[in-house]
């Protein structure tokens, strides 16, 4: 099974002069916790991605109010991306490696045309599979696990 066989095409995405007011509009729009942010809308390439968890970690749990800020002040980079004729092996291994739970699909040119969550690993991969990856990605790291 390849990444196109499973991702979600043409996600949203941002730049990063948008508002986290308007990206958190956007997860409750298309009910997902992970927005690609890309460096223009014309070339469509991700530089990073920010997601429900930065935004609260990274702005109200440090007493910032997230309606006056950007994209920019919050996202989590470098962006790890996939390929869609990648194996979806290969994704999971990636997506574990990183302890990423979304990860978002570039074409040849580099432009995001798709996003692999979890989710769509868990309605696609064998249950074994599924379930390793979703162990990997959740076993907390030394910084993560010496911040929370």
């Amino acid at each position: 099974m390849r990444v196109k066989d499973v991702m979600t095409p043409d996600p949203a995405i941002c730049t990063p002069d948008s508002t986290l007011q308007r990206i958190a509009e956007m997860m409750v729009e298309h009910d997902c916790g992970e927005i690609p942010v890309v460096a223009d809308i014309a070339s469509m390439i991700p530089i990073g991605v920010v997601t429900d968890r930065d935004i609260t970690c990274r702005t109200i749990a440090k007493g910032l109010n997230p309606l006056t800020m950007t994209v920019a002040e919050c996202m989590s980079q470098p962006c790890i991306t996939v390929h869609p004729d990648m194996s979806l092996d290969e994704c999971c291994r990636i997506m574990e490696d990183n302890k990423i739970r979304r990860v978002p699909v570039v074409d040849a040119s580099g432009a995001c045309c798709g996003i692999v969550a979890l989710a769509d690993i868990a309605k696609h991969a064998a249950k074994r599979e599924a379930g390793e990856v979703v162990k990997e990605v959740s076993e907390p790291t030394l910084s993560s696990s010496a911040a929370g």
